[in-house]
């Protein structure tokens, strides 16, 4: 049936109660609707089935009621507020009808039902206007097949595999069609099978490079796979055809941001603010720009003005939070703690307003309170992950069987000889923006950001038809000739020159590049690298404390980030073992006890010479986008050395899971 049908044996009840309905037996099916959900009291399909049979049986006051439950356990699903809409309609109720039917149709444009009653009702109450915008809605429906409207819609509703098999089929037997091609590559997008979207979208603006739509698309996704400057390419023909559409306006500004060219995206998003119909989302965004171009205090106002458009903004109080610096007064931790405990708040709200209290009452030294939260909001967030512990471990082994002195050695001479990157790897909130910093103070250095090259040729590598158990890369490394190596060197030099502004040296400082050491030795030989390390505790402690806007979907549980240090501890003594001297380790608390030895023994290692500006790092001036962006522009100091020793009564889980590796993390 659909992804939230459930068991084999409940989709087949489901079919049939759909059946009894479709037979005009709507009082049989609102009952056994009821019967199952005793057994599958949140199941969407059975809470959406008995209210529909109990309106077509004539009581859509019982209806109303029974959607409540769906309301709460699915707040999303578009068919829940159509299906209220046409209870209001039959207790004749116009003005909430058109409210609930146009939230449907906003969730979810394909549903022909809602826009024809929407066209009726406006025609009732005299609004030729949108009347004649929602007969459009229903004529553009009419002129797709149904196959594609029915698979939209299921999309819409996050239905994946059945709006998958809906258009696959209609794909096979219609061919090509670019409205189905866009779908499929939309829910590969949703899927993170990001290579066949490309394609998909790619062959679809071949058949049709006027669809703004699919452009739209394809812009966004390339922003997804870190290709910004392509993705730019993109936005700016959208703009050339349509220079005032706002969506396409605020895609560009993503781009913007994602290539580094924070200054035009705060010069949109302050252009887009009037008007918006999200204007706490666009203050977020304003705000995001500012703490990353240096702007502390305006960063601090724009935040503050997105929470108090709306009380429940999480994003916008984590972001608070986030700077490390700020300090909530007594009335945002009572606002934040009710929006926290409101019923109504989305569970997304709910995880980031955790972690924003998290800090809040950290920087008040109430520690139990603290924890609490922080705890809540981890869990919030491992439950909603897919993420897998084994896959890294298993990634581990196979790099230790693969990447030995014998492959180093085969593929010597190899790779693009350049010196110019300088990666820093490590675990994140190990440091290493710190690092990042004092080299980008270095006059020969430039400060990039976290950059996705290194790691979108690994999954370049893996293939397409990825088996986690057995993957391709990095066993595909031993089949590779010199000269593929050489290729992806020079590939990343070139790909990457959209981020330099013409200084000799860069920086790299994705973290989890620790993972392809191997790899960036084939293809960079003479690269710099960097491993950032912190005591253990601390480290991981940090992480689970930190909300990630993306990725790093080990650090939700003590467990998990246990496991994942002391792999990355594995993973790097193989690296030692095998290039000898090749990489750089640097103790964060070395950097804290000795910053001018510390500097002077990285510079060293990179080939640089001493320059003073390196210890006043937190005077230069640079975009910073990490959650350390507040603390490295201040000067160095030992207050989050020993930040987790005050939750040590709740600390005793990590401490057992991370076993040795707190000793053995300084071999």
């Amino acid at each position: 049936m659909t992804d939230a049908a459930g068991d084999t044996g409940m989709e087949a009840q489901v079919l049939r109660l759909g059946d009894l309905i479709a037979a005009r037996q709507y009082a049989l099916a609102a009952s056994e609707a009821a019967a199952l959900l005793g057994v599958q009291p949140q199941n969407r399909d059975l809470l959406y089935l008995r209210a529909h049979a109990l309106r077509l049986d004539g009581d859509p006051d019982a209806a109303l009621a029974a959607l409540d439950p769906l309301a709460a356990s699915h707040p999303r699903f578009s068919r829940l507020y159509q299906e209220r809409g046409l209870c209001h309609v039959a207790r004749r109720d116009a003005t909430a009808a058109i409210e609930s039917l146009l939230r449907a149709v906003n969730l979810n444009p394909a549903l022909p039902v809602s826009w024809s009653m929407l066209e009726g009702l406006y025609r009732l109450q005299g609004d030729d206007h949108n009347a004649r915008l929602a007969a459009e809605h229903v004529a553009t429906l009419k002129r797709l097949p149904p196959a594609v409207v029915t698979a939209t819609a299921q999309f819409a509703d996050g239905d994946l595999a059945a709006a998958e098999s809906t258009v696959r089929a209609f794909l096979v037997e219609q061919g090509h069609h670019v409205e189905a091609m866009r779908l499929l590559a939309r829910i590969g997008m949703r899927r993170d099978a990001l290579q066949d979207a490309q394609l998909l979208l790619e062959a679809v603006l071949q058949l049709a490079p006027d669809y703004g739509a699919a452009r739209y698309d394809y812009a966004q996704l390339l922003i997804d796979r870190h290709l910004h400057v392509q993705a730019l390419e993109q936005t700016q023909r959208l703009l050339a055809a349509e220079p005032h559409n706002r969506a396409w306006r605020t895609l560009h500004a993503l781009a913007c941001v994602g290539a580094g060219r924070h200054a035009e995206a705060l010069s949109i998003y302050r252009e887009l603010l009037p008007g918006s119909h999200e204007p706490a989302q666009i203050q977020l965004s304003i705000a995001h720009s500012l703490k990353t171009l240096g702007d502390g205090s305006a960063a601090v106002q724009a935040y503050r003005a997105a929470t108090a458009t709306r009380a429940d903004f999480g994003d916008a109080w984590w972001s608070l939070a986030n700077l490390k610096t700020y300090r909530f007064d007594d009335a945002e931790l009572g606002r934040m703690q009710s929006a926290e405990a409101a019923p109504d708040t989305t569970e997304v709200d709910r995880l980031h307003l955790d972690f924003a209290l998290g800090k809040a009452l950290e920087d008040r030294h109430d520690y139990a309170a603290s924890f609490e939260y922080y705890r809540r909001g981890n869990a919030l967030r491992r439950a909603a992950s897919s993420y897998r512990p084994e896959l890294m471990e298993l990634n581990t082994r196979l790099q230790q069987e693969i990447c030995g002195a014998a492959l180093f050695a085969r593929n010597s001479g190899a790779g693009a000889p350049a010196r110019d990157p300088i990666f820093i790897v490590g675990l994140p909130r190990s440091g290493s923006t710190l690092l990042e910093q004092i080299l980008a103070s270095h006059p020969q250095v430039e400060g990039t950001q976290e950059l996705a090259d290194v790691p979108r040729l690994a999954l370049e590598l893996q293939g397409r038809d990825f088996d986690p158990a057995q993957p391709r890369y990095p066993a595909v490394l031993a089949e590779l000739a010199p000269q593929d190596f050489t290729r992806m060197g020079d590939r990343y030099l070139e790909d990457t020159r959209a981020w330099r502004r013409g200084k000799p040296r860069f920086i790299d400082k994705m973290p989890n590049n620790f993972r392809h050491v191997g790899l960036i030795h084939l293809i960079l030989p003479n690269a710099v690298i960097i491993d950032a390390r912190r005591e253990p505790m601390a480290c991981c402690f940090s992480n689970f404390k930190q909300l990630f806007a993306q990725g790093q979907e080990f650090t939700y549980s003590f467990t998990d980030i246990a496991r994942y240090y002391r792999t990355y501890l594995e993973l790097m003594r193989h690296w030692d073992t095998v290039l000898p001297g090749r990489v750089l380790r640097v103790h964060h608390e070395d950097v804290v006890d000795d910053l001018e030895g510390s500097v002077r023994r990285l510079l060293g290692h990179c080939g640089l010479p001493f320059a003073a500006a390196c210890l006043e790092f937190h005077r230069t001036g640079r975009s910073v986008r990490t959650a350390s962006s507040e603390q490295v522009r201040q000067p160095i100091n030992r207050e989050g050395l020993e930040q987790w020793r005050h939750y040590q009564p709740w600390l005793a889980p990590l401490r057992e899971a991370l076993g040795d590796a707190l000793t053995r993390y300084r071999d």
